[in-house]
């Protein structure tokens, strides 16, 4: 007869994200190991741990064995934590028990001063988490193996009679593994967590792996994070359950033409992808769907990976479109960036933090085929699918512009650059035919998911008062636009 399931009890770290790969936070009471090299963030996410615990009513003691209590209190006030506040409200206690290398490891030497040390203020706060950084500076006294794991079997044995939750750090080699030297601390903990900061295509990125869990399930792959504004945040995608929000009603383009076109204009939560070669006025287009919205009284965050804010505004005045206004009203904010400025996951993070500020109605990034340039197709792949989930999560309608570099795409991957225009809800294709006089701009709904939508190229002009369509295109028949919704517009 199977058994009633019974959940081991948990604490959230309340790292952003951390939880949800760990489906609820770390083991209550239990040793929770943390590796990796330098740089990767073993001493703050410890550190985070603490703080937000401490912050919401569980005290913890913070035990360093490498650096000065003083440059730990320092390194924390740069991410906004305030340590001797929470030290002097009895939250937090840190102990700063350094090795300087001269100790002598002779007779009955173990590790029991520490811990009556520990254990003092441990009952001075009543402590319920603690976190020992670089204990592996701690082992590295001991030149006999077996002492160095009876040592680690009293420590852990203590932690655990105790009732703390803990979370050892400790340096992995170059390979990003402990190797035999330590590897008993695997087999010791509840919960073994990797740090790995690497260089990929000369982009600098980190990734954390949950390496075991006992008793509890956990996302099992590899996860980028970043060091964000107040501490790390990690992108986990760990679970198969969609939870993207529905399209919602019309809304319109700002353009009568291309309104018309898309039998009254986008569904408000989807992801628009206008795509063309050089010269066809994606950067125009999308400055005055942006525009209409910001009449419309609508927020948008503007994403140009392409030219500054100034440059972009004095280009859009030969169209007839000033961006001004908006801007000064805050209906509009532009974020620029150089793509090669750094990795694809930083750049994630600014536009979620951005994002969590500004409470955008509408997105435009322009433009797609620039993301590469974060390090490679592979890395902006991840941030515009990342990024797209993030947006249709909060309802945000979001507007992309690609360039291509053939005047008829033909295929997903020269349609979106980087072979993701399958979750796009519209693709708008953006073309110009030479001919010996002049240069024909025309336009075509690839796609309209959910909509009815015109087959037809349309021919469009870019004068000094926006788009214009010199051809009104014709309302589609009703009975046509019932067949496209029936099939989804596809």
């Amino acid at each position: 007869m199977r058994g009633q399931r019974h959940p081991i009890p948990k604490v959230p770290t309340k790292i952003a994200g951390l939880d949800e790969i760990l489906e609820g936070g770390i083991p209550r009471g239990r040793t929770t190991v943390v590796s990796g090299g330098p740089g990767s963030g073993k001493t703050v996410l410890g550190l985070e741990f603490l703080c937000r615990g401490a912050m919401a009513g569980e005290p913890g003691v913070f035990i360093t064995l490498e650096e000065r209590a003083e440059a730990i209190r320092l390194n924390a006030s740069a991410i906004g934590w305030d340590l001797a506040a929470l030290e002097k409200a009895g939250k937090l206690a840190i102990i700063e028990a350094r090795l300087h290398g001269e100790e002598i490891v002779a007779g009955d030497f173990d590790i029991q001063g520490l811990l009556a040390i520990v254990g003092g203020h441990v009952k001075r706060i009543g402590a319920r988490h603690i976190v020992m950084d670089a204990l592996d500076v701690l082992l590295r006294i001991y030149d006999d193996l077996k002492r160095e794991r009876n040592e680690l079997s009293r420590l852990h044995e203590w932690l655990t009679d105790q009732g703390l939750t803990s979370v050892l750090s400790v340096k992995a080699r170059h390979d990003n593994n402990l190797g035999s030297q330590y590897e008993f601390l695997d087999f010791m903990a509840d919960c073994v967590i990797r740090l790995d900061h690497r260089v990929v295509g000369q982009v600098a990125t980190r990734r954390l792996r949950v390496i075991k869990y006992r008793g509890s399930g956990f996302g099992t792959n590899e996860y980028p994070y970043v060091f964000g504004e107040h501490g790390i945040v990690l992108f986990p995608l760990t679970t198969a359950e969609l939870t993207h929000q529905p399209l919602g009603a019309k809304v319109s383009t700002g353009l009568k033409g291309l309104d018309l076109m898309l039998d009254g204009g986008f569904r408000r939560a989807s992801c628009i992808l206008f795509s063309g070669n050089s010269g066809t006025g994606k950067t125009t287009l999308a400055s005055t769907l942006a525009q209409a919205a910001c009449q419309r009284g609508e927020r948008v965050l503007y994403l140009n990976f392409e030219e500054s804010t100034e440059a972009m505004i004095s280009g859009m005045l030969s169209p007839g479109i000033d961006l001004r206004p908006s801007i000064h009203d805050k209906t509009l904010l532009v974020q620029t960036a150089t793509p090669e400025s750094t990795g694809s996951d930083n750049h994630l993070n600014r536009v979620i933090e951005t994002i969590a500020r500004f409470k955008p109605d509408h997105l435009i990034l322009d433009a797609v085929s620039a993301c590469v340039r974060m390090g490679s197709k592979k890395s902006a792949f991840d941030f515009m699918m990342r990024l797209v989930s993030v947006v249709k999560e909060r309802g945000i309608t979001s507007i992309l512009t690609n360039q291509v570099s053939s005047g008829m795409p033909n295929s997903d991957e020269e349609l979106s650059g980087i072979g993701f225009s399958s979750v796009v809800d519209a693709v708008v294709q953006l073309r110009y035919v030479e001919t010996d006089e002049e240069i024909i701009r025309q336009v075509l709904i690839v796609k309209s998911r959910g909509s009815a939508h015109s087959n037809r190229r349309q021919l469009y002009v870019i004068t000094d008062r926006g788009i214009e369509f010199p051809e009104t295109p014709q309302p589609l028949p009703g009975r046509v636009g019932k067949a496209r919704r029936k099939d989804g517009g596809k």
